[in-house]
């Protein structure tokens, strides 16, 4: 009974690892089959080519199939950008010549003015406060401070300068080209003009059939 108990034990073992075997097989062969999986994946990853990669001229490039050497063609004769025919100096440089203008390029009506309040008062007042003193929200919160409108220099700028400032920015001040069209700009113009003479404006400057209710309401 011994021996064969022993040899029962052993048998035992024996089993056990080829039980063991039997149910390694199916992991080695996922195994395997990953691998494979992922290599040929990888392998698909290597021979990608995103539109970034492809063959294809680069702006100011030498190439030698153009006989002047460079890959950036020139504009077609008259060619104008689209939107950007920017025909009336003008209204799009706010200069005469080489000189900020004096003049707008269209009419100052009360609609233009009324959009230049509005546009003031979304783009310019965080800055300039509303009344255009210089003393905005931003300001007030460690910004540098603009200078007044009602000083005598910028009272004195021609309208074509505060323009350019707007389109080009100056100092702290950004650009707004981006964000304020060309007339819009000059519509804003027109209201810091409009501030400019409330802050300094005489009872001459009222219109005659209006003077004497302004003249009743300080009585």
């Amino acid at each position: 009974m011994g021996g064969r108990g022993r040899a029962c034990a052993g048998g035992g073992v024996a089993e056990r690892v080829l039980s063991r075997f039997r149910f390694s097989v199916p992991i080695f062969l996922r195994l395997g089959a990953l691998t494979l999986s992922l290599s040929y994946t990888l392998t698909l990853l290597g021979c990608r080519q995103d539109m970034h990669d492809q063959p294809k001229y680069k702006p100011l490039k030498a190439s030698a199939f153009f006989e002047d050497g460079r890959d950036s063609r020139p504009l077609v004769p008259d060619t104008v950008a689209r939107e950007h025919l920017d025909d009336d100096p003008l209204l799009y440089t706010g200069k005469t010549g080489n000189e900020p203008s004096t003049r707008f390029p269209f009419p100052v009506s009360q609609s233009v003015l009324a959009r230049g309040q509005q546009r003031f008062n979304v783009y310019c007042s965080p800055c300039h406060d509303r009344t255009g003193s210089g003393n905005g929200m931003i300001v007030r919160r460690g910004y540098r401070k603009p200078p007044s409108f009602h000083i005598d220099r910028l009272r004195g700028m021609p309208v074509g300068y505060f323009f350019d400032v707007i389109t080009h920015g100056f100092g702290v001040m950004p650009d707004y080209a981006a964000q304020i069209p060309v007339e819009d700009r000059w519509a804003i113009v027109a209201y810091v003009r409009a501030l400019q003479l409330s802050q300094h404006a005489t009872l001459a400057d009222v219109p005659a059939n209006e003077q004497a209710a302004l003249a009743g309401s300080h009585e």
